[in-house]
């Protein structure tokens, strides 16, 4: 299973007035995610297979629902970076998710999986990220439990990109820390909620529909400095990270709008119109930045598709079934998914007898 970071570029509403809270705007991004695999193992049981964030989330997931599987093991091939602000928890969660339901022959979809893992408590960003990618606005969290729907997606532009500002030593907040400054922040304003919203549906959107970039980046410039001010008393200023500030504020300075940091951060971004810019723009960046080593700069693409299964299982070229031989079978993920071209196709997960 491959599950594709994302931006979480900022809530509408945290106010909640008309019984909706939050409401976010994302992007998925390509060139980093979190791979995993997950397979019948008769061995996993009691051993180390168990352990560490996966293995708590394998162990849910057999636990509160595919309990008719046997011993399962995970493992990681790679990982998004935690507490970072680029969705690591919510995305190795859903890939540790479609990977049992792959293996159960069930078809699920990721907000019906997020729960199980206990993602989705207040973005549905993730989520849609994983389901289809893309740039992505989900309505906020209703009464009742489930994870905020997406109620807009938009393709990225295939020429822009976006470069993150990584800091190696920091940390956003979460757990425990992170529902703290929820519950003390001061309450938000319903006018800031309006203008986040409308800048949204009739800046935003539209911009990404008709490749407005000037639109697009200074929207979601805005929208990050307002959220980014309001954040202050709990996380100590309008950006996390003080490196990451300053690479942020000399970006502003030079003319280019589309800033902002991801969810808790400390990981910093801005919008560059084409990957020739954004590439000599981070040779500059590296210049002027780069004797901080804690700091580094990535180029990405925008991602308009959603999470990866590989699936292996019996059968081989000559055949199926054929002895000796292996068969890769590989697909986007989701129920009612996307293709590279927006188009929905069919998928049906494997049966439980192979391995994802």
């Amino acid at each position: 299973m491959f599950a594709p970071a994302r931006l979480h570029l900022g809530f509408l509403d945290l106010n909640g007035g008309l019984g909706r809270r939050f409401g976010s705007l994302g992007l998925a991004i390509d060139g980093l995610g979190t791979r995993v695999k997950v397979m019948r193992d008769p061995q996993a049981v009691g051993r180390e297979a168990l352990a560490g964030r996966a293995g708590r989330m394998l162990a849910a997931l057999t636990a509160r629902r595919f309990t008719a599987l046997g011993p399962l093991r995970v493992g990681i091939d790679e990982a998004i970076p935690e507490h970072v602000g680029l969705g690591a928890g919510t995305q190795l969660g859903l890939a540790v998710a479609a990977g049992v339901a792959a293996l159960a022959g069930e078809r699920i979809s990721a907000r019906a999986l997020a729960p199980l893992v206990e993602r989705g408590a207040r973005s549905g960003i993730g989520i849609g990220a994983f389901e289809t990618g893309g740039f992505l606005v989900d309505g906020g969290k209703g009464i009742g439990g489930a994870p905020a729907p997406i109620v807009a997606r938009a393709a990225f532009p295939a020429a822009w990109c976006v470069i993150l500002i990584l800091d190696e030593q920091g940390r956003g907040l979460s757990g425990a820390a992170e529902k703290a400054a929820f519950r003390t922040l001061p309450p938000f304003p319903e006018t800031m909620a309006a203008q986040l919203c409308r800048l949204t549906l009739l800046r935003v959107l539209p911009g990404l529909a008709e490749e407005d970039f000037t639109a697009v980046a200074q929207s979601i410039g805005e929208i990050g400095a307002r959220l980014g001010d309001y954040f202050t008393p709990v996380q100590g200023g309008r950006y996390a990270s003080p490196r990451v500030a300053a690479v942020l504020e000399w970006l502003r300075g030079a003319g280019f709008p589309g800033i902002g940091q991801s969810s808790w951060g400390p990981t910093g971004f801005v919008f560059v119109e084409d990957h020739r810019e954004a590439q000599a723009l981070r040779s500059e960046l590296v210049r002027r930045f780069g004797a901080d080593t804690a700091l580094s700069f990535r180029v990405c693409a925008g991602r308009n598709r959603g999470g990866e299964i590989r699936r292996f299982g019996a059968g081989a070229r000559g055949g199926p079934g054929a002895p000796g031989k292996r068969r890769l079978m590989r697909t986007q993920y989701a129920a009612g998914k996307r293709g590279r071209d927006g188009k929905a196709e069919d998928f049906a997960f494997p049966d439980a007898t192979r391995q994802s």
